[in-house]
């Protein structure tokens, strides 16, 4: 009951802290609706490592985040009946935050349970996660500011390349810096299992539709990353 009530304490103390600061920023300053929309993202990214640094127990942090998902849920459908809630929180469409929370925990409740349940190895939950996370933020940024060079197939017509090599890019980093930080891997071992891991979450990002990378890109991350962490001596 400890362990719960002080890992439930700081995660409200960092949704509260962190979505007033955002909306505060929001009403203050002209910060385009894509950026507030990737800050928003990066905020309940970031609760993920909360939740994983916060508790002691995979299945109590895994099952505390489901449950905060499913209590939230309800609130959020109320609050979408005041008048600019869907504008303040640049949502595409109706309930799309309130889905997302839903989503986004569901898949971290996944994805803790193999890799920190399993492997016992909670960098692993976070660097199977973050490939996606940070890497589709700076895929959005920048394919939005900067893509000029898009696919031709039908299937990703409306992704570009810079973008795509964007995500690449931060996937990389995030990786290597969280397998760096676990230890136990070379500095060949770190660079090669980053860069497949970032290739994959990269491909399939491109490949799933209708949003649904949320829970895509974070299994093909974490089922690439883990084999080629143990091919390459970082034992699991």
């Amino acid at each position: 009951m400890t362990e719960l009530l002080h890992g439930a304490g700081l995660i409200v103390i960092y949704f509260l802290v962190c979505a007033s600061t955002a909306l505060v920023a929001h009403a203050l300053l002209p910060i385009p609706s894509e950026v507030f929309r990737k800050i928003l993202h990066l905020i309940l990214l970031g609760s993920l490592a909360v939740w994983v640094l916060g508790f002691s127990r995979w299945w109590l942090s895994a099952l505390s985040a489901v449950v905060f998902a499913l209590a939230v849920y309800p609130l959020l459908s109320l609050a979408e009946h005041l008048r600019g809630y869907s504008a303040l929180l640049t949502e595409r469409k109706s309930g799309e935050i309130k889905h997302s929370l839903l989503v986004v925990f569901t898949m971290y409740a996944l994805v803790a349970a193999v890799c920190w349940g399993w492997l016992g190895d909670k960098l692993l939950t976070l660097a199977s996660i973050y490939a996606w996370g940070f890497g589709d933020a700076a895929a959005a940024l920048v394919g939005k500011r900067f893509g000029k060079h898009h696919f031709k197939t039908a299937e990703i017509s409306r992704k570009s390349w810079e973008g795509t090599l964007a995500m690449f890019a931060v996937s990389f980093v995030t990786v290597a810096a969280l397998l760096h930080l676990r230890g136990n891997l070379s500095l060949a071992g770190i660079f090669l299992s980053a860069a497949g891991t970032a290739a994959v979450s990269a491909a399939v990002e491109l490949y799933t539709p209708n949003g649904m990378d949320t829970i895509t890109c974070p299994l093909a991350a974490m089922t690439t990353l883990l084999p080629l962490v143990a091919w390459f001596g970082g034992a699991l």
